[in-house]
């Protein structure tokens, strides 16, 4: 391929929005790619939203469909609410990735391929009969391949790196054009890469080295017509603090902040599980806050020593992700029955059982407003981004110590892992909502754990407190003085009040997040479907229909005036990935008539996939059945992406629940 000079500038073209995917194999460091392309487009100003997707084994076999590791990055100097439905870049690292990727690509989209590794063995574990990239099969779209691998080695040549060593800085050569494709700076990565390999100095200089050889070659190769620059500006901001920030980031924050408003040390209890894990990883690293982390032998042990923390006077707080969630069930009744807090927090994952370990899915909501032995409520709450779940969680935190109850916080998969920027609020904004701990009683008063205040909420006393020895345990207690108590009456009005406090908690009105709070359609959601319901919702507006959109936070009990603000519309669509849960509950609580568009590949929605599912409910064609997304009567869907320039047209403000 012929050079050019550096002084010969390359084509540059402009782009409010870009989505790049960077895809492999799971040893290829493709998520540390993206992550550290995702930390230079945040310093660069732009907004984002990134999706990682892993492989479900932890190490595949080298070039298999089933090992292919897949980052998606959607940015630009708009605003960002969805990791994008298709690429407009696909780095395909070997043919396992594009052959797993190749599908989601927009038409006419740009392919990298390093083809190094498009070997014939690995085009033949990758099931392709010729090379795609020699076959005329991606003439739809634009092609550069060439061999990264050969120039990697190239690069560190200096370092006396054998080819083995050698191609683990290929993901950062891939890296360094990409960072020169939308003139990003280096320099942050060479910090990055000189701190991780601290001890190991000529590990740094390699990568580094490999990096810069990437950058320079989208300086000085003459690439004809694929290949160009891209500028993009940073998007326009409120002043503040900003920080790029994941889901299981957010909700450590926001724990750690709900325990310092209720004014208590921390108690987490865990177990590693996917996706779930990284949050105890996150609260590990924050001990200084008064926090106290757990890894227990098994999930049961983890639950039941956070129940044991909060017993003591502390919030205890577990988390795992749906078979971990099974496990603690019981323990989940015996937190309901003694009355103590207990926040709860299920990552949910593919299932049923082990399931689709690394991919998402919104279908844990039965199992966390219903699944206990015996009538057991708990309250049930869902993030609905990874900036929101920060808020989330404190809201948890508060629930949990106001009402004396375990509470369940519902994120996902897909927002555990996705990263967005976050501005840092100001810690003043919150009002605290300090712990009431029973520490004396009135002389001559005999003390009752379980007389309850006007919330509904019994006494919280620590061990010890003098005068105010009590018994806790799983078995029915006497509604007032704790004593175990079998009788018929007494069981009937401790299942009562129980349910009581739960449905008596001070649940926020429902409001409208865009749109009319009447009109012919409203789009209901609830968790990570926010990004996309919402972009689609707003197509729709600026077309002039009469759609508008909730998103419901408070999953049980449910907003007091949601019924009546749903029942001013004529049609109400509940898309989830699930096989139609929230629909049911909605129709059960609210005798809601609602169509149900479902979504269980492991893979969030599109709003491609929203924007057809609308426009078939405005052509009054809901019927109050289920639709999955690959129903034969869904129009075949059209590739699309996150276009925030309809924000423009739409006179509506956001109107989000605090």
């Amino acid at each position: 391929m012929a050079t050019q000079t550096a002084e010969k500038q390359p084509d540059t073209q402009t782009a409010d929005s870009m989505v790049v995917r960077f895809a492999g194999d799971s040893g290829d460091g493709m998520q540390l790619t993206g992550g550290q392309f995702t930390l230079s487009t945040a310093l660069a100003g732009n907004d984002l939203a990134t999706f990682p997707d892993f492989p479900a084994e932890i190490r595949a076999p080298q070039g298999t469909l089933f090992g292919v590791s897949a980052f998606q990055i959607n940015f630009g100097s708009r605003q960002i609410n969805t990791a994008g439905d298709a690429p407009d870049v696909l780095v395909a690292m070997n043919p396992a990735a594009l052959k797993v990727n190749l599908a989601s690509l927009s038409p006419g989209g740009l392919i990298i391929a390093d083809s190094g590794a498009f070997t014939q063995r690995n085009l033949d574990k990758a099931h392709y009969e010729t090379n795609p990239l020699e076959d005329g099969s991606l003439a739809q779209y634009d092609l550069l391949a060439f061999d990264i691998s050969e120039r990697t080695i190239e690069a560190v040549k200096e370092f006396g790196l054998g080819n083995k060593d050698a191609l683990r800085s290929k993901n950062m050569w891939t890296l360094g054009l990409a960072l020169w494709m939308f003139d990003r700076p280096r320099e942050p990565i060479h910090d990055w890469l000189r701190a991780k390999f601290k001890s190991k100095p000529e590990i740094a200089a390699a990568n580094i080295a490999a990096l810069d050889a990437g950058h320079a070659y989208g300086e000085t190769a003459e690439l004809s017509g694929p290949l160009k620059q891209v500028a993009m500006p940073p998007v326009p901001a409120e002043p503040g603090l900003y920080r790029t920030i994941t889901g299981a980031e957010s909700v450590s924050l926001g724990l750690v902040a709900g325990a310092q408003l209720a004014e208590l040390p921390m108690f987490f209890g865990g177990y590693p599980i996917t996706p779930a894990s990284a949050i105890l990883h996150h609260l590990a690293r924050l001990k200084e806050f008064g926090v106290t982390t757990f890894q227990a032998e098994d999930e049961i042990a983890a639950i039941c020593a956070s129940i044991g923390a909060s017993y003591a006077g502390q919030l205890g707080v577990t988390s795992s992700s749906g078979p971990g969630i099974a496990l603690k069930t019981e323990a989940m009744g015996l937190g309901i029955m003694v009355e103590l807090p207990l926040v709860i927090v299920n990552s949910q994952r593919g299932g049923p059982s082990t399931g689709l370990p690394t991919k998402t899915e919104q279908s844990d909501l039965y199992q966390a407003v219903y699944g206990r032995n015996g009538d057991a409520p708990m309250p049930v709450i869902a993030a609905r981004s990874p900036a929101d779940a920060f808020d989330v969680a404190i809201e948890a935190c508060r629930i949990a110590t106001q009402y004396m109850t375990p509470v369940m916080l519902l994120t996902d998969g897909y927002i555990a892992n996705a990263a967005e920027p976050w501005k840092v609020p100001d810690p003043s904004a919150y009002e605290p909502f300090p712990a009431r701990f029973t520490e004396t009683l009135p002389e001559g008063e005999t003390f009752e754990p379980y007389r309850r205040d006007a919330k509904g909420a019994r006494p919280w006393v620590k061990p010890g407190t003098p005068g105010l020895m009590h018994r806790v345990g799983g078995i029915e207690k006497h509604e007032t003085t704790g004593n175990i108590d079998y009788s018929p009456d007494n069981h009937q009005r401790m299942t009562q009040l129980r349910r009581d406090k739960v449905l008596g908690i001070d649940v926020p009105d429902q409001e409208v997040a865009w749109g009319e709070d009447s009109g012919d359609l409203v789009v209901v959601g609830w968790g990570s479907t926010y990004g996309p319901i919402k972009q689609a919702v707003n197509r729709w507006i600026g077309k002039g229909a009469k759609v508008s959109h909730v998103h419901v936070r408070h999953i049980w009990p449910l907003p007091g005036n949601l019924g009546e603000l749903l029942s001013g519309f004529k049609h109400v669509l509940v898309p989830e990935m699930n096989t139609g849960q929230f629909k049911t509950l909605l129709r059960d609580q609210l005798l809601i008539d609602a169509e149900s568009l479902t979504k269980t590949s492991g893979q969030p929605f599109m709003i491609a996939e929203l924007e057809k599912a609308i426009g078939k409910c405005l052509e009054e064609r809901c019927s109050g059945g289920r639709v999955r997304v690959n129903d034969d009567q869904l129009p075949s869907l059209e590739q699309g992406h996150d276009d925030g320039s309809l924000r423009n047209e739409v006179s509506q403000q956001s109107k989000v629940t605090k």
